[in-house]
């Protein structure tokens, strides 16, 4: 059974986002697998795997709202910041073989969900006005966003 079932209520309208955010979700679900098998090693794989695909996603998604003017993005960047070292502590206690997966399953499900509903959909309707309007120009939001992302 998953830890986390993604519902309508956790879309943010920005589709790229929401194929990031429900990415996060599996590596979630399978986090959740790998304890439940006590599996140590796929638990320190798959939690490598979601730090390296979060603080991605991060980058993307501060860069969308960099570009849309969002208001609040330096409280925005700070809870990502936040959460961050919040895992990397976690993850250095799992290094010291502290079993700390069903604590960190907990901590992620809540956050996610929270942050998704909170902090993300508040800046979404900015984010989403920028991407009509850059749509209407000859580049598009996409190639400007991973251009400046990517290079």
């Amino acid at each position: 059974m998953a830890l986390i079932e993604w519902t309508e209520d956790l879309n943010t309208g920005i589709r790229v986002i929401d194929n990031q955010h429900q990415r996060i979700v599996e590596y979630i679900n399978k986090l959740g697998h790998a304890q439940e098998h006590h599996s140590r090693k796929e638990v320190s794989e798959v939690l490598d795997e979601l730090v390296d695909y979060t603080l991605s996603h991060f980058a993307f998604e501060e860069s969308l709202m960099e570009e849309s003017g969002y208001a609040y993005i330096n409280a925005h960047k700070k809870v990502h910041q936040l959460f961050v070292k919040r895992v990397a502590d976690y993850q250095q206690r799992f290094k010291m073989n502290e079993d700390i997966a069903e604590e960190l399953i907990n901590t992620l499900r809540v956050w996610l969900i929270n942050h998704i509903r909170n902090d993300d959909k508040d800046y979404s309707g900015d984010v989403l006005k920028n991407m009509q309007t850059v749509s209407t120009q000859r580049d598009g939001w996409l190639k400007r966003s991973l251009s400046r992302f990517f290079g």
